[in-house]
């Protein structure tokens, strides 16, 4: 797997990052470390994850999944070689939702504690928090990042002109600006209007403002947790059913069986190949889902074929 440039930091992250929403509880630990285990050993060392992953998994009340990235990562000596993302600012048990300045500085000691490591990589805020001024905010990102516990910070579930205007505050006041987005963001698009509760879906106003300042998109949810995969089993969301999809299901179908491939690796070729920077989060509940999901790197989309997926 190659490493990709992280916009405008200077480092340097995986093609496809790893996400861990559900390592340590609905994916055994066991399974979960086979997991990490095949993803570095094909390249890979861009992971994901968060405070509050696992909070509502039977028996856990959020932190499951950075701990067990820590003691994995320690038990490899794997640390240094790895770009970890964890996010701050969604509710779990003894958390209130929110960026308060305190918030956000006690909440990054907890998951550096969990993580068993001295930095985060990328501390994405998990949601927007518009009860809390944006200066407290952003100050207190760059409080963390000036401290050395925070390499770079990123946004997460932002309107792309709240996006605009935290990136235009943080400049102004010479703090450490947002160096990514983290969108939900699919081959298939939502129906207008749609809700999402505390999420967002990469619009085409967000994807312009990525490919015109070099921003990267870290897309997650790129399966819609199985329907593109046209598995009987799984329902396509309401934000996402209509004519619209159906329509797309049918070309991604098409063009998939054309070029020998699944659905899902069509859906990481067409992302990848996008004019804007966008790497795709991916998850896996098995070492052969991921081995399908890695194995999308090696098919390139000629003009042609990105035509007719347009």
């Amino acid at each position: 797997m190659k490493k990709i440039s992280f916009g405008m930091t200077g480092a340097y992250v995986s093609e496809l990052c790893l996400g861990t929403l559900h390592f340590g509880s609905n994916t055994p630990h066991d399974v979960s470390i086979q997991i990490l285990d095949a993803y570095v050993e094909r390249g890979g060392a861009f992971l994901d994850t968060a405070n509050i992953y696992n909070r509502d998994a039977p028996n856990c009340s959020g932190g499951e999944s950075e701990t067990l990235l820590g003691r994995w990562m320690k038990d490899r000596g794997h640390r240094d070689s790895l770009f970890v993302a964890t996010k701050v600012g969604m509710v779990y048990p003894g958390q209130e939702a929110g960026l308060r300045a305190g918030q956000i500085e006690e909440e990054c000691n907890k998951s550096l504690k969990r993580l068993d490591t001295n930095a985060i990589d990328l501390y994405y805020a998990h949601t927007d928090d518009r009860e809390t001024p944006l200066e407290e905010t952003l100050a207190a990102f760059d409080r963390l990042v000036k401290g050395g516990k925070v390499r770079y910070v990123g946004a997460s579930n932002y309107r792309p002109t709240r996006l605009v205007e935290a990136i235009w505050t943080s400049r102004t006041h010479h703090w450490a600006p947002y160096r990514c987005i983290q969108q939900r963001y699919s081959y298939l698009r939502p129906r207008p209007g749609t809700d999402f509760g505390l999420q967002y879906a990469a619009n085409e106003d967000l994807l312009d403002f990525c490919q015109a300042n070099s921003f990267p998109l870290v897309g997650f949810a790129p399966y819609l947790k199985g329907a593109v995969a046209s598995r009987t089993d799984i329902r396509l969301r309401d934000q996402y059913a209509g004519q619209d999809s159906d329509m797309r299901l049918a070309t991604l179908k098409q063009v998939a069986g054309e070029l020998g491939i699944t659905a899902p690796q069509l859906v990481l070729a067409w992302m990848r190949h996008h004019k804007a920077p966008v790497i795709p989060l991916i998850g896996a509940s098995s070492v052969s889902q991921l081995n399908e999901s890695l194995d999308a790197l090696d098919v390139e989309l000629h003009d042609t074929v990105m035509e007719k997926l347009a």
